[in-house]
Parts: C-alpha cells; structure tokens; sequence
C-alpha cells in the first residue's frame, strides 16, 4: 500500500468504534481503516461486522488481553517500518477499560507516533445526558472481590463529582448495598445497552434503588451524582434517635425509615441507612 503522508502518517492510530449504532462511526474512523495496513482488534468476529459494513478490506489480527504481549514484538517492528497500523476494540474508544495500554506504552518508549481518532464512549455518552456534574471519575470495571469493591466506594465516596463506572447487568443486583452504603445522599443513572435499538436508562435517587427488573443481557454503564450538599448533615445519630430505628424498623421498610428520620431528625441518610443495616445483621 502506497501511503500517502500528507494525509495518513506512519504509526499507530487508536480508532473509536461504535458502541452500539453502527451509524456512529465517523469519517475519519472509516478512512482511517481503510487507509491501514493492519487491523488490530479484540474479537475477529466482531470486528468483520463493521468492516463488512463499511467496506473495509484490510488485515486484521486479534489483540486481547490473553495475547497481546505476545503479539507486541511483531507489531512494534512493523511500526518501525513506518507502517499505518489501527487499534479497535469490540466497541468505543480502546485502551479505555480495553486493550491497547500495552502496545501504547511501548510505542511511547520507541518513539512511535499515536494518534487517536475520536468518537464513540460509554464513559463521556453516559455523563452527557446524566445532568450530574461534569467533573466526573471514571474507575472502570469494578473489582471482583467485595472487598475491594467496599475499599474502592469508600475512597470515591468521598469525592465531590459525578462518578462513573462498568458493570454487569447480573452483577449489579449485587452490588446495591454497598451502592447505598456509601453513596446514599446521591442521584444513580443506569444506561444499558446505549445506543441500542433496546437501550434503557433508569434514573432514581439512590435511597430508592431497588433490585433493578431488566435484561441480563448487554453492557451496563452507571453514573452516580455529585452528593447533594443541601441535604448533607453530618450530625451524628442520638440514643434517642437509635430506640426510634428500633421501634420502626419492626413495621417499616429500612427505604421508609430513612427518609422518616432524616427528615424529621435533620440527619444525614447515610447516617441513618447504616444503623438500619447494623441493626438488621444483629438480628
């Protein structure tokens, strides 16, 4: 292939893909690829799907997280020989909770020219149309071990902006607790399937989320809001608020309780949804 270098120089070019609407992919993202002389993506078969759509007759070799460091050596030295290589991953912008970090390090340490070629992201689509703060956190996929996903809310609990991360749609269920543990003074949007033909978006303030009826099938992205500071109180919970939660919580719902206390009491929800859970494991 006859590079022309006014318009596509040699080295690595990071490709935004859709997330779902095959009509999200943009002009540059389709000349770009066609303009490649290799295709690295996550999954072949996926992959064809866009490629076939769009026309694109090129090279494509998988790069996963399984092989990547295998296929590095190779990739680098035909980038080297100042080739036009894409990165994709299955859907969105890669090495954003999707493989590329490697090779794009290791490009930087040769030298190798990156360019990225912008569009499509859960992360950034999902933030736009929440109405929370645009100062936002994004942590990925959450972390396997409960545990670890404890010590990670507690640390982000205590930011002040939106905060944004994956999940499945079977995992999520089991994570609304620990949602509520530490994030109950704030506004929850959960977006499936974004840009899909069946896409859903649920909005609720946390102290209302409950187990979520929908599809286990497709990819979940949810933004937490900023805390609400007008209902922030941070006096702590009184004995005689404490005998309270004990009476009520025989008659009413923990959802019901909360919002009795903290608005008759002027204490914080969170304050008030710990002791309730305290109470509930002791029985």
């Amino acid at each position: 292939m006859n590079v022309n270098n006014n318009k596509f120089k040699p080295g690595l070019y990071c490709v935004a893909t859709p997330i779902g609407n095959m009509g999200d992919i943009t002009l540059r993202a389709i000349e770009t690829l066609k303009q490649s002389d290799l295709i690295l993506c996550e999954d072949t078969r996926v992959s064809k799907k866009i490629l076939q759509k769009f026309e694109i007759n090129k090279k494509i070799i998988s790069n996963h997280k399984f092989n990547e460091n295998k296929n590095l050596e190779k990739v680098l030295e035909l980038l080297k020989n100042r080739k036009v290589i894409s990165l994709i991953s299955d859907a969105g912008t890669p090495a954003v909770s999707d493989p590329g970090r490697i090779l794009i390090k290791e490009c930087v340490k040769n030298g190798i020219d990156i360019f990225p070629i912008p569009g499509a992201s859960a992360v950034s689509t999902a933030i736009s149309i929440s109405g929370f703060s645009d100062n936002f956190y994004f942590c990925g996929f959450l972390p396997e071990k409960q545990n670890q996903v404890k010590k990670l809310f507690k640390n982000l609990s205590l930011l002040n902006g939106s905060i944004v991360f994956f999940i499945s749609p079977n995992k999520l269920n089991k994570k609304i607790n620990e949602i509520k543990e530490y994030f109950l003074n704030r506004d929850i949007l959960i977006c499936r399937e974004i840009t899909k033909y069946h896409e859903e978006y649920i909005r609720t303030p946390i102290e209302e989320l409950t187990n979520l009826n929908f599809s286990r099938k497709g990819e979940i992205t949810v933004v937490i809001s900023e805390p609400k500071k007008e209902n922030l109180s941070f006096k702590e919970l009184e004995e005689s608020d404490k005998k309270l939660i004990k009476k009520l919580i025989k008659n009413m719902s923990i959802k019901d309780i909360v919002k009795k206390v903290s608005e008759d009491r002027d204490i914080s929800k969170k304050f008030v949804y710990k002791y309730c859970l305290e109470i509930k494991n002791e029985n």
